[in-house]
């Protein structure tokens, strides 16, 4: 029997990932602590090695998601500075004929990992859509291309065909969300969010952008509780300042109009 009649393509791709950071000298442990604590970082994720890229650093896991960097053991996002580590599709595609739902979407993961090859991932989950139209991560994914685009209105098209294919899935809320604020629709951006952490309490982001959204709306003190629970989850990411800066502005504003009313 081929190896190929025992692994599926994503579980070859999954074994390339892991062997490639043990390459880089990243200890077993630090691999699994790693994806643990992506799953807890990115709601609704449910396999990062398929669902992100990934580069080490300092002896750690960096997962490539949504355009940023982060190391999830930390909550940091990081600068990426590893052009050479990135998959190199070409080499990828005689690897493995994709055939399956499942496998065209690994493959627009990979394919994501290089700017170039953006337009080749999309029609990845295009295909992956056809053969599978309530594949909801797929949905999610191109998504997320078509928002970094500016494409907003097939953007927030693909956001809700994944909540119509899995209600619970926190990260397809959030992003719509994320649309519905883009587009000016602070109400309805409001309550994607609020489902969002309904779904997933800690999930820091979707705290952090309801604050704004709450904000922008003249909420200030609804905006303080998910400044607050942002900082508590993640108080050294890279808005923490911004959050704590917001908590104090509300503060102060709030004294003042105590002040004003005595």
């Amino acid at each position: 029997m081929s190896a190929g009649d025992r692994f599926s393509f994503f579980d070859l791709l999954q074994l390339k990932k892991i062997r490639d950071l043990r390459a880089k000298k990243v200890r077993p442990a630090m691999i699994r602590a790693s994806l643990e604590a992506m799953l807890k970082q990115v709601a609704g994720m449910e396999n990062p090695l398929l669902e992100a890229g990934t580069f080490p650093a300092n002896a750690r896991v960096v997962f490539r998601h949504e355009g940023r960097a982060l190391e999830p053991t930390t909550g940091q996002f990081v600068m990426d500075f590893s052009p050479a580590d990135r998959l190199v599709p070409a080499k990828l595609r005689p690897m493995y004929a994709a055939q399956t739902a499942a496998e065209f979407f690994a493959r627009g993961v990979m394919l994501e990992d290089d700017p170039a090859s953006q337009t080749e991932a999309m029609e990845c989950y295009r295909k992956a859509l056809e053969m599978e139209p309530q594949h909801a991560a797929a949905h999610i994914n191109l998504g997320t291309i078509l928002y970094t685009r500016q494409e907003f209105v097939l953007a927030e098209q693909h956001y809700r065909a994944a909540i119509a294919a899995d209600p619970r899935y926190a990260l397809a809320h959030f992003d719509l969300g994320n649309v519905l604020d883009e587009t000016g629709r602070l109400g309805l951006a409001v309550e994607a969010y609020k489902t969002a952490l309904m779904l997933a309490p800690t999930y820091a982001d979707a705290h952090y952008n309801l604050a704004l959204a709450y904000e922008k709306i003249r909420e200030p003190r609804k905006a303080l509780r998910h400044w607050r629970a942002y900082l508590k989850l993640d108080p050294s990411g890279p808005w923490a300042i911004h959050a704590a800066n917001s908590i104090r502005k509300i503060l102060a504003a709030d004294k003042l109009r105590l002040v004003y009313k005595k």
